[in-house]
């Protein structure tokens, strides 16, 4: 029996993403390559930006903390997925379920770094002059230490609640992680408090952060058309889009994930929905963040010429 629970169940079995045993080994060899996309990307990109000055500014500073949080969440859920491709009954510990839930602390945690990001456009376009006061390293470091502040306090909520759930006989989760959802779905009490508390952690992490991040562009949109330059307004737009398609990503997946009730939807297209923000948006954000960046083209230059 887990500490701290009165359920009788001591472990989950993880259904994973599909039961087609013909997609199995196609599946794992498509999200191992994924995985070590991801992993080679963001450590690709933590190690530029610890390696070169000119990359010390707060761009890169929230670029660094966003490439670490995607390195994290994606290698909490990815492993887990693809043992379940190569094995029959994939177990996961009660323990190691709850564990698992609570680090959804950094995906809350990606959706206000995010938003300093969106933050930090606003300033550098709209406020030039003002920019180095207003991004100093003291208030940058300040937002992403709230970035994660909010993350522990939404990941606890999640998790405590869960906690005080019991689970009977029902013990087969029909996800490839332990997700809120699914969870509910097998408890054998009341999850109403569950299911409140979820609607609103959720919303708040997710409405608050995309309101900013709207007002951000609006007042971004509506500096660039007054730019009589094109070439100006060009680069300017050249700055925004990285963010814009992260942003979309994330927060499209993230909201029809989790601004519903849990019994509305298909579980599959939940499964779907999740691969996006545990999966391809860990893998997208270096690549896109990289490609379209001369400075992180150029650190890379310089870094590989040094070795």
């Amino acid at each position: 029996m887990a500490p701290g629970n009165d359920s009788f169940v001591t472990e989950f079995i993880l259904l994973g993403l599909t039961d087609r045993p013909d997609l199995q080994l196609p599946l794992f060899l498509l999200f191992l390559g994924m995985y070590m996309i991801t992993v080679l990307g963001n450590l690709g990109l933590i190690f530029l930006i610890t390696l070169n000055s000119n990359l010390h500014t707060s761009m890169y500073f929230f670029l660094f903390n966003l490439s670490f949080i995607d390195l994290c969440y994606s290698s909490v859920f990815t492993p887990k997925m693809l043992i379940n491709f190569t094995s029959k009954k994939n177990i996961i510990s009660y323990v190691g379920c709850m564990t698992q839930l609570y680090f959804c602390f950094f995906v809350i945690s990606e959706c206000y770094v995010l938003t300093s990001m969106a933050f930090d456009r606003y300033v550098a376009i709209c406020n030039p002059l003002l920019y180095n006061v207003a991004m100093s390293p003291k208030v940058c470091s300040t937002l992403v230490l709230a970035s994660y502040l909010m993350a522990f306090s939404g990941a606890m909520a999640h998790t405590g609640c869960m906690l005080r759930l019991t689970f009977c006989d029902a013990n087969t989760i029909n996800h490839y992680f332990c997700d809120v959802h699914p969870l509910l779905q097998l408890s054998c009490t009341s999850t109403y408090v569950n299911e409140l508390v979820v609607f609103i952690v959720v919303g708040i992490n997710i409405i608050v952060p995309s309101f900013t991040i709207f007002v951000s562009y609006c007042l971004i949109l509506t500096n660039i058309l007054q730019i009589k330059s094109t070439k100006g307004r060009s680069k300017a737009f050249s700055t925004c889009t990285s963010h814009i398609i992260a942003v979309s990503l994330f927060f499209g997946s993230m909201s029809f994930m989790y601004l519903k009730p849990s019994s509305a939807g298909s579980i599959n297209e939940e499964k779907i929905s999740s691969v996006f923000y545990t999966n391809v948006v860990a893998m997208m954000n270096p690549l896109i963040y990289s490609l379209r960046n001369k400075d992180v083209k150029t650190a890379l230059r310089k870094t590989l010429s040094r070795r």
